[in-house]
């Protein structure tokens, strides 16, 4: 595929509640809607970096420079086969995994609209629907927590899971676990506590949860591993699995029993299938964690998650639990079986709203 030109699309989107964190609190979500133009097709992809150097390094601010600087210039006007021929093509760029598989998510887009066949295609999916779940911020209290699940149990989600933060954690997921017996249930602290706190996160245990997801610090993979030996809830690495290689560490040095897949924290969604493919060689499950996204990212992760190895509920959740208008024409709607179906159209599977696109837009940068 000749890649004929390249624009970036900087967008700012209000958020249908505030989103919070361990390391901060979302009201809108920036991120940046990347087009690519080859042989009369237009593909779309998301790179899915936020306004604060919170989750990683990498921003919007950052990962505009890096795209239109660097990513761009390496691809314009070349022929480009595939998802392995453009990392390979980007290699000599350390990190800026966010960057790169936005740009990748597009090339799979515009792949799949020549090939006619969707993305779950030629990934290799296997399910037409895909098992979700809600994740919830920290909210103001355990009390107004527990009204929140409340709430996405009654739409029906059948898997929840709560941020955590030191002196925000095991009131909270007691309360939440005294309310619901029998919810499938799991923690996510995004690398706020030390193997210091392995006691006071202790209670966790006996609560019966699915997991309790990135405990320690995101470039930590040996603690972790000290951190499982304590516990016998699986634990869960997303921020320290920056690469199939470092999939392969935890792995080997038994750190975690699970792994949340991010396509974008792994540059690229060829990048996620190595990693699955690695976990079902060891038969370790897998999920796809979520990012936010906008329609266009949601279609990527729900095609990445029809794989057979993403056993447990992905956090992509439908459109409204994020955004009142989003920018793809298509909405995603959670199933009565706590499902949303993959998209079946050719590529990613959706069409860009374009009055909606030039509302969120804070820039727009052509290459």
């Amino acid at each position: 595929m000749k890649i004929e030109s390249i624009t970036l699309h900087h967008l700012s989107m209000p958020l249908v509640t505030p989103f919070e964190t361990s390391f901060g609190r979302e009201t809108d979500r920036e991120c940046i809607l990347i087009t690519i133009h080859s042989e009369g097709l237009v593909g779309y992809g998301e790179c899915v970096a936020s306004r604060d150097p919170g989750y990683n390094y990498e921003t919007t601010g950052t990962a505009m420079h890096i795209l239109k600087d660097f990513i761009a210039p390496l691809i314009l006007g070349k022929d480009v086969k595939d998802a392995s021929d453009f990392q390979g093509q980007v290699s000599g760029i350390r990190g800026h995994n966010l960057a790169k598989a936005g740009v990748e998510m597009a090339l799979w887009d515009l792949l799949g609209k020549r090939e006619g066949k969707s993305l779950r295609e030629l990934l290799g999916g296997v399910r037409e629907k895909v098992e979700v779940g809600v994740s919830i911020g920290i909210q103001e209290s355990a009390h107004s927590l527990v009204r929140s699940a409340a709430g996405y149990v009654k739409q029906g989600y059948a898997r929840v899971k709560i941020k955590i933060k030191p002196g925000r954690d095991i009131e909270d997921a007691s309360a939440v676990r005294r309310e619901f017996p029998n919810l499938r249930l799991q923690v996510d602290a995004n690398s706020a506590y030390t193997l210091n706190d392995a006691n006071t996160l202790s209670p966790l245990d006996k609560l019966n949860l699915l997991l309790i997801e990135q405990p320690l610090f995101e470039d930590d993979i040996w603690d972790h591993h000290k951190l499982q030996e304590q516990f016998k809830t699986p634990i869960c690495l997303d921020e320290s699995i920056v690469s199939p290689r470092h999939a392969r560490y935890a792995i080997e040095m038994n750190a975690c029993r699970t792994i949340n897949i991010k396509a974008g924290r792994l540059g690229g969604l060829s990048q996620g299938v190595m990693v699955h493919d690695l976990c079902k060689e060891v038969l370790m499950p897998v999920w796809c964690g979520g990012m936010l996204e906008t329609g266009v990212g949601r279609a990527s992760n729900l095609a990445l998650a029809s794989l057979p190895n993403f056993i447990l509920p992905a956090d992509i959740s439908a459109s409204d639990r994020y955004y009142t208008q989003d920018i793809t024409n298509e909405r995603f709607v959670l199933n009565s079986d706590s499902t949303i179906d993959v998209p079946v159209g050719t590529g990613l599977g959706v069409t860009i709203n374009e009055d909606a696109l030039r509302e969120f837009a804070l820039a727009e940068v052509k290459v």
